[in-house]
């Protein structure tokens, strides 16, 4: 089969590098890499806020809207022959009630308010009245300003928490441990208003203020305090707890700054995973200086195996500075000393946006931070180094980018492009090239597809591995006339060629299918409209494979062959959820001369089929890919159970029972004649040595019979009683709640405090099959 069996180029030709003659007749070399991808998402309320549109590292995108946060995921099905972009979709709801930032006692307050409103001073009484913030009886704004995604790693999961910033000032933390189900974490507003109440709304470690309400100054600086105005993740850390018993324990955690209307900088430190307020480790206050902040971003720069971070700052005055923030009990990491200014001038063009790179400078042969900040039609750019002198600092502007100001800037986390667009529907791609000490940037622009070009953009948005870009835009003006209605919409267009992604995938360090869903869609789609795997791909994979025997590139073939069985199945002619309408009503007689005529024609159609010389090779094909695929999985299956084997080798010291099928497992693996492998067969000695003959079967709750391990997806006993097995453990899953994958390849049991902490460990893996979460 030519899909199956790969024939070997004469030539050695790396992935994603063409011959000339394969380039005239490749019809994807004609594409290009920026292709337009459906389905097109329409948005029920218009975009609001700052940077509406964003990307996360677990592939969901947050379009931020007046009604509320519109969440799409992108899912690699193997399950369907569809080649536009599987995405499963959700919302979280701006919430009803206004949120009201607590400054004193209620009286008072109200009092205050009185006061002010009725003062005969217009200074006074307008400064009051106009404010939304003091004043919300002139009416709130409804909608979400802004939207920041944490790492991976960060909820019960092991995904990402979702930071949400509310017109009305309110800052909560969202999390998906359902699938498609979003609850508030915590309520970071509430938190720090009733820390600020608890300390008489002072500086942190000084006195209480001697004034009170009844001063608008007063009032006005104990709003401005507590009014969020941006909010970023840091990278996750280690942090060393010490225990009852005096050892040290490394914990996970997480910063999240937030900087205020005031200037100030709140950096809560949450422990991992994060289930509730409970798990806020500490909450500090640092005195930034900054007039009039609008922007925030975390500087993390590496350097000799020290890792240093800090915040940074800018201002709608013009000025950015870096902040030193002090990780006490962090693991590895260091500080600044002293504040460091990047632009200094208060030119008055405010800062949109900033983000940071970590790049390797090939003139100087070391690590450096890029710093690129979006002011006004202009972008600046700071080149931060640390050398034998200091830290040197170069910084510059890249003018002429785009004739109106930028609306939207992003940046791909493992690649070094920066993207940015104004409002008139204009996309650059910014690659930065090192020089001796600074740095210039090449400006390409990125050609939008027939649809997408001319439109008024909001926002854009890169995935993880710079393989899509998306982008929130409306309808613009057409012969100088504005639309009757302001649809808003989210489209896809492509970054990066099949080809590229899959040379990606193969060299990638990342080793997980799950965290590279945009390289893997877009191989996906490939796959699904050619019917084949590329002959280049599959070669270099089975190289591969052969060579190094790599789970993940194992799990990649698996990927590839699901797809391309799905690309040979036709699609349903209707939709199987919908109902059939035929009557189902026949008399007794009519059934028999119906079932007579129906197994005529159906003998009719087999002989078709095999007369037909397409139909019968399509079969063949069919068959074939389907041996591949057990052959994949039960590869797969086997290197599972050694690890899990070798864990209870591990763990066990006498003969006792784990809650893990052991003898079943090992019987399972002894059973195949054709499976060959001295170190499986060694450690299963072992184990059969340490059990001393005890067997530990598992037995069905229902009868209390015996579950035999005879097939690894699921246990059936003597009286037909059917449980599932954990792909993790293998253990029978016997409970009504259990976890599924993300691609429902497999599901794995929950686990029980009774476990000790290895088969915890287990229980947290992702999916064997395919690297996804198990929720």
């Amino acid at each position: 089969m030519a899909a199956c069996s790969p024939t070997r180029a004469p030539d050695r030709v790396e992935v994603g590098q063409l011959t000339e003659a394969e380039r005239e007749n490749d019809p994807w070399a004609a594409l290009g890499p920026v292709v337009k991808r459906d389905p097109v998402i329409k948005l029920l309320s218009p975009v609001s806020g700052l940077e509406p549109l964003t990307w996360s590292e677990d592939h969901r995108i947050s379009a931020s809207s007046t009604s509320g946060i519109s969440l799409m995921e992108v899912v690699c099905d193997v399950h369907g022959n569809k080649q536009d972009l599987v995405l499963h979709r959700t919302s979280i709801p701006v919430p009803d009630q206004v949120c009201e930032l607590k400054v004193g006692p209620a009286e008072e307050l109200l009092r205050a308010k009185d006061k002010f409103s009725s003062s005969s001073d217009p200074a006074m009484s307008q400064s009051f009245m106009l404010d939304r913030v003091l004043n919300p009886t002139v009416g709130v704004h409804k909608g979400i300003l802004y939207t920041s995604w944490s790492p991976l790693g960060c909820d019960a999961n092991g995904r990402c928490l979702l930071a949400s910033l509310t017109l009305d000032h309110r800052l909560t933390i969202h999390s998906s441990t359902k699938r498609l189900q979003w609850t508030v974490v915590a309520d970071l507003t509430q938190l720090y208003g009733e820390s600020l109440e608890s300390r008489g709304y002072s500086v942190q470690g000084g006195q209480p203020p001697k004034a009170n309400l009844l001063d608008l100054a007063e009032l006005q600086r104990r709003y401005r305090m507590q009014t969020p105005v941006r909010m970023e993740w840091s990278s996750v850390c280690t942090t060393q707890h010490v225990q009852t018993n005096n050892e040290c324990k490394d914990v996970g955690t997480v910063l999240l700054a937030v900087l205020m209307e005031n200037g100030d900088l709140v950096v809560w430190q949450f422990c991992l995973p994060m289930l509730g307020k409970d798990s806020v480790l500490s909450c500090n206050t640092i005195q930034s200086g900054v007039l009039s902040p609008s922007v925030l971003a975390w500087w993390e720069y590496e350097h000799s195996g020290r890792k240093m971070s800090g915040l940074i700052v800018g201002s709608k005055l013009g000025p950015v500075k870096i902040l030193p923030v002090n990780l006490k009990a962090v693991k590895g990491y260091f500080t600044l000393r002293q504040p460091v200014v990047l632009w200094q001038e208060s030119d008055q063009i405010p800062v949109h946006n900033i983000k940071c790179i970590s790049l390797f400078h090939p003139k100087q042969n070391c690590n450096c931070s890029l710093v690129v900040a979006a002011r006004g039609s202009y972008l600046f750019w700071c080149l931060l180094l640390i050398s034998k002198a200091g830290l040197n600092v170069h910084n510059s502007h890249v003018t002429g980018l785009h004739s109106t100001p930028i609306v939207s800037m992003t940046a791909s986390r493992q690649g070094s492009s920066i993207y940015t667009c104004s409002m008139d529907g204009t996309v650059k791609k910014l690659t930065p090239i090192f020089t001796d000490m600074a740095v210039s940037f090449k400006q390409e622009e990125i050609v939008l597809p027939e649809g997408m070009a001319g439109r008024r953009m909001h926002g854009i948005a890169v995935s993880p591995h710079g393989a899509y870009l998306a982008l929130v835009s409306t309808e613009g003006m057409t012969n100088g006339q504005h639309p009757v209605s302001r649809p808003y919409q989210v489209q896809f267009v492509t970054l990066k060629t099949p080809n590229d992604a899959a040379a990606e995938l193969l060299a990638s360090p990342v080793q997980s299918l799950f965290k590279q869903t945009d390289l893997l869609d877009l191989v996906r789609w490939r796959v699904l409209r050619d019917k084949r795997i590329p002959a280049l791909l599959q070669e270099e994979l089975d190289d591969k494979v052969h060579n190094t025997g790599s789970p993940y590139l194992w799990r990649l073939k698996l990927f590839l062959v699901r797809v391309l069985y799905q690309s040979l199945q036709k699609a349903p002619v209707e939709a199987r959820w919908r109902p059939t309408h035929e009557d189902s009503k026949v008399f007794v007689k009519d059934e028999e001369r119906g079932v007579a005529g129906e197994g005529g024609g159906g003998e009719e159609e087999v002989v078709s089929k095999l007369q037909d010389p397409e139909a019968r090779a399509l079969e063949e094909q069919t068959g074939e890919v389907i041996a591949w695929i057990e052959a994949v999985e039960a590869h797969l299956t086997r290197e599972h159970m050694k690890r899990v084997l070798g864990e209870v080798y591990l763990h066990t010291w006498i003969t006792e029972n784990t809650s893990i099928p052991t003898r079943g497992v090992c019987d399972f693996l002894t059973s195949d004649p054709t499976y060959e492998d001295r170190a499986a067969q060694v450690l299963i000695g072992h184990i059969q040595k340490k059990m001393n003959k005890q067997t530990f079967p598992e037995y069905c709750s229902l009868c209390k019979e015996v579950l035999p391990f005879t097939d690894r997806k699921q246990a059936v006993c003597s009286n037909g009683h059917m449980w599932l097995r954990c792909v993790l453990s293998y253990q029978a899953c016997q409970t009504l709640a259990y976890r599924r994958c993300l691609l429902q390849d497999s599901i794995a049991r929950l686990p029980v405090p009774e476990d000790p902490d290895w088969i915890k460990r287990i229980l947290q893996g992702p999916c064997t099959f395919c690297d996804s979460p198990l929720l």
